[in-house]
């Protein structure tokens, strides 16, 4: 049975539950986007079955914000995945992408309960775009430019943490 998160925002305006397979937060995102909405070192997104969030409070100050992609560049535009946050506190919340309608990526850091499973190595990814002065974190890491062929549900069934 898969594990039932609980998170909010920084304020405690939102609040909202929703089941996971996937819930050690072992990827870390330090693109541009990740790391401009949830701060310098970047995020980490764990894996949820979007059919299961529920709302438990605050849904009226849930906004939207979908990221600018090549920015500045003749081939900007609008990313069709949608960055959900707090409007009173900017909380990242969840990240919800139509392309793959039955997941849904809640942010680690607005994870309450259960406490997360301190992951054995850390997969960084999107390198190309981190800047020198980001550090990353020290520990055993795998460091990816870009995306890994493993997605988070393959990575947590080959270390035998998938949730059925």
């Amino acid at each position: 049975m898969p594990i039932t998160l609980e998170g909010s925002c920084h304020c405690g305006t939102v609040r909202f539950t929703v089941e996971s397979s996937t819930p050690v937060p072992y990827q870390l995102c330090v693109c541009s986007i990740c790391r401009k909405v949830g701060g310098v070192g970047g995020s980490i997104n764990l894996g949820a079955h979007s059919k299961t969030l529920i709302i438990t409070q605050g849904k009226e100050h849930i906004g939207v914000y979908k990221a600018v992609m090549d920015r500045d560049t003749p081939k900007e535009h609008i990313a069709i995945s949608e960055r959900n946050f707090c409007t009173k506190c900017s909380s990242m919340l969840w990240l919800y992408d139509k392309t793959w309608p039955e997941l849904l990526h809640p942010f680690a850091s607005a994870i309450d309960t259960p406490e997360l499973e301190v992951p054995s190595e850390l997969v960084v990814v999107k390198t190309n775009s981190k800047p020198n002065y980001v550090r990353l974190p020290v520990g055993k890491k795998t460091v990816f430019e870009d995306y890994p062929d493993d997605s988070i549900e393959n990575w947590h069934k080959r270390h035998n943490k998938y949730v059925e």
